[in-house]
Parts: structure tokens; sequence; C-alpha cells
């Protein structure tokens, strides 16, 4: 983008109005015309026609100098815009369920992959965070660290299956505990855990214990029920292999997770189908948006050299013309 720090001098440009104005009046006094030319007239005429033509050209040449040198007192700028972008992220842990009972149908196709598709969904959202991911049942582990390498992390999540740690226990406590370990390490001014579960807690540490932890290290805790209200289809086999699928009750301790996520200064939801579950996600990421700091800012840089330069280049011209060319005609 073009611009000029000085653009009211480009007024300057008007003094060669005055002085077109006094050459064509000289030119005009001192080369009266010839009303009735004789032949001899014709022929001086015709042979000298070079030097007529070329007599204007060292005052084009000036005119035009001018006009160069208005704009290079007028500063010639271009000018490119950008962004610093400065980013406070935020450090999140998704601790999912893979406990048997997530295999169970009232999510489309199941608990488990809904839960991975939801959560594949919230970390597109989130470019400038830290995200890890601890998968639990009978035990917890990290499925993957903090990371900011989400196409990597992205990857892990679709490998997230029922079945990777002994199903038949869900044990909410220790997950919480192993998630709160990933953040303790970390020196993010805001720590948040996201626990999602469709169980009670039947093994391990009790909760409410890791919830004070959580408490204390100024880690706030969201908790997801997941499951429908009464009774879930539970896919089985028979004795010949068949899938069969039978109704079983839907237990969320929806006490625990809410005293959990009200300790930590977080928030309860409960989840019953697909769509829910997809609008809890996008209202935490709302409810936790990174600090971005944009700093707008713009780069000069002068171009009244190259405009000075054409203009010393024209004056030569001009003066090299009346000197040289024009003397050799006269």
């Amino acid at each position: 983008m073009l611009q000029f720090a000085y653009i009211y001098l480009l007024g300057l440009a008007v003094v060669v109005i005055p002085l077109i104005w006094i050459y064509v009046k000289r030119q005009k006094q001192g080369f009266p015309s010839v009303p009735y030319p004789t032949i001899h007239t014709i022929r001086q005429i015709s042979a000298g026609s070079f030097k007529p033509m070329l007599r204007h050209v060292p005052f084009v040449t000036k005119i035009l100098s001018l006009l160069l040198l208005a704009i290079v007192i007028a500063r010639p700028q271009s000018i490119s815009k950008g962004q610093d972008v400065n980013t406070e992220g935020i450090d999140i842990i998704l601790a999912i369920d893979i406990s048997g009972s997530m295999r169970a149908q009232d999510f489309k196709p199941d608990r488990a992959e809904a839960a991975k598709l939801v959560a594949a969904d919230f970390i597109d959202l989130r470019p400038n965070d830290r995200i890890g991911v601890v998968l639990f049942a009978k035990q917890a582990f990290t499925q993957c660290p903090l990371t900011v390498d989400h196409a990597i992390l992205l990857e892990l999540v679709e490998g997230i299956q029922v079945g990777l740690v002994d199903p038949d226990n869900t044990a909410i406590g220790q997950a919480l505990g192993v998630a709160l370990n990933r953040l303790k390490m970390t020196d993010s001014k805001s720590r948040v855990v996201i626990l999602l579960t469709d169980g009670e807690n039947n093994y391990g540490q009790p909760p409410t214990t890791l919830a004070e932890a959580a408490q204390a290290m100024d880690v706030r805790v969201y908790t997801i029920g997941v499951g429908t209200k009464g009774t879930a289809p539970y896919p089985g086999t028979d004795i010949f292999g068949r899938t069969q699928y039978q109704q079983v009750k839907v237990s969320i301790d929806e006490d625990l997770l809410t005293e959990i996520a009200n300790a930590t200064g977080g928030k309860y939801f409960r989840a019953t189908d697909d769509k829910k579950l997809r609008a809890i996600f996008q209202e935490i990421d709302k409810m936790e948006k990174t600090k971005v700091e944009v700093r707008a800012f713009r780069r000069y840089a002068e171009l009244f050299y190259d405009w000075a330069i054409g203009a010393l280049i024209l004056l030569s011209f001009g003066w090299l013309l009346s000197v040289v060319v024009m003397r050799r005609l006269s």
C-alpha cells in the first residue's frame, strides 16, 4: 500500500503551471509566424526540422523533474500491516470413562464412540490450548500427556476403545488423581479437567478426596454424566455368538459428580443423547476462554529514493541535450 508522509506537499507541483504559461508565451513572442512563406523559407524549415522538435525537450525534462521533486518532498512510503498475537492458553485434561457400560447404545453408535467424536470436535475448537487425555475403567492411565500437537492428539483419541483396561469397574477418583498429577507439573494460570462417565465410583480412591486436592491446586473440574434416563440397550452375545440386546438400568452418581464440580468451581452436566453431549462441550468451550492478545503494527519503507533518482536522470538528460546536442544543431 502506497501513501505519502506529507501528502499536502504535493501541492508544490502547481508551480509548474505558471512556468509552462511563461514558456509558451515566450515561445510565441520569440518565433513570429510567417504569413506568406516563400519556397526558400520552406526549404530552410524543412532542412532544420529536427532542431525545432528537440528545442522543447530540455524544458519538458525540467517540468517533469519538478513534478518528481514534489513527490520526493511529500515522502512516498509503502506500508505493510500485520499483527502480533500472544496467547495465554488453558491446560485441559479430558478424563474419559471406558468401562464396559460405555458400550450402551442410547448414544449413536454407542456412548464411547459418541464421546470420541465430541472430544475431537472440542479439541478442534481449542487450537491455542494444551490438551491431554486420561482414560479410566478399573484403572486410570494417561492416553496422551498435555500437548499442543493436536494432530497427534486426535490420532490417539481415535484409538480410544472400551477394553483397553479392565472394563468391569469405574475408578472416578483414580481418574481424577491421574489428571491432577498431569496438571500439577504445569505453570499455566488456568487448569481444567473435563471428566466424563456413565456410572458410579466403585473402585480405588474416594473422589471427594481428590476433589479437595483439585480445589487446593485451583483446578476446575467439569463433570459430565452420560446416559439416558431409565434404561439403555446394552449389547451382548448368546451361546451361538449372536449379538443380543438387553435393557440395563442407567445408574449415574449425579450427587457425587455435582459435589466434585461445585467444590472446584466447575459445573455438572447431564447428557442424555448425542445432541446434548455436543451442546455441553460447546458450553464448556464458551466458559473457558483462552486469552488472546492481538497487537496491530505497521511497517514503513521509504520510496522517495527512486523518485529522486528519476528526477536526477531527467535533469541530466535535459542538460546534456541543451549543452551538447542543441549546440551542434545551432
